[in-house]
């Protein structure tokens, strides 16, 4: 089993299932320590849980069975599908989340733990590498987690998520809330495209600056600020290139 260690503690917050899994959902706990996010998840008050939460030292505790609706991804949606919590495997990261707008990395062990864990879940149910996302991009505006700090480039270097670089900068004009240029009609619709719920009407309203705010926490994490800038718009559109 490769020397990771899955600890059996189950959660009574689950349900049946409602269509296939086909998607792979990371969040971090956002809580000062393992033990915490445990018994929330735990806690049939609290009615949240996940299939699997990885301690930072990379100890793995498995709480819902994969064949059960964890309760994990709340109002999302992703490429049409409205019921992601049907549709995918929760995995939560033990990480205190974001303080005074500052993250601490991720520990190497638990991304260790989380590579073989995705290994092993992906094996069990065909589960398509780029199928692998954060909660931020299935509700932008609402989550932000995993969170800029989270290394997608690894983790694709890896075999999984999705993953775009070494993409040369296009010169055109960056987009911001209240534009409704020509150009923000073909940004929705890439957008869309890769999966992102948004509305193509050809204004850059609230909806859009967070699906943009999102893609950047996931593809362009040195800087989020909710603005197509060329360097976004030319990532949105390599990526659509290859899904």
């Amino acid at each position: 089993m490769s020397g990771f260690v899955i600890e059996r503690h189950p959660s009574p917050n689950f349900d049946n299932r409602a269509c296939t899994i086909s998607h792979i959902i990371l969040h971090y706990t956002d809580m000062a320590d393992c033990d915490l996010a445990l018994a929330r998840l735990c806690d049939a008050e609290a009615k949240v849980s996940a299939h699997y939460l990885i301690r930072r030292d990379g100890h793995i505790f498995h709480l819902v069975d994969e064949a059960a609706r964890a309760w994990h991804a709340g109002v999302s949606c992703w490429r049409g599908e409205a019921d992601m919590n049907s549709a995918s495997i929760g995995i939560e990261l033990d990480h205190n989340g974001h303080k005074d707008g500052k993250m601490d990395a991720f520990l190497e062990a638990q991304i260790s733990a989380l590579i073989w864990l995705l290994q092993e879940v992906t094996a069990r149910h065909a589960i398509a590498p780029q199928n692998i996302l954060g909660h931020s991009d299935i509700a932008p505006g609402r989550k932000i987690d995993p969170g800029e700090a989270f290394d997608w480039a690894a983790l694709h270097k890896a075999g999984f998520g999705l993953w775009v670089d070494n993409v040369k900068t296009e010169d055109v004009l960056p987009l911001a809330t209240g534009s409704e240029d020509k150009a923000v009609v073909p940004l929705q619709k890439a957008l869309a495209a890769i999966g992102y719920q948004i509305t193509v009407d050809g204004s850059y309203g609230p909806q859009t600056r967070a699906v943009i705010s999102a893609f950047q926490r996931h593809f362009r994490p040195a800087k989020i600020d909710g603005i197509a800038d060329a360097e976004t718009q030319t990532l949105v559109y390599a990526l659509c290139r290859l899904v």
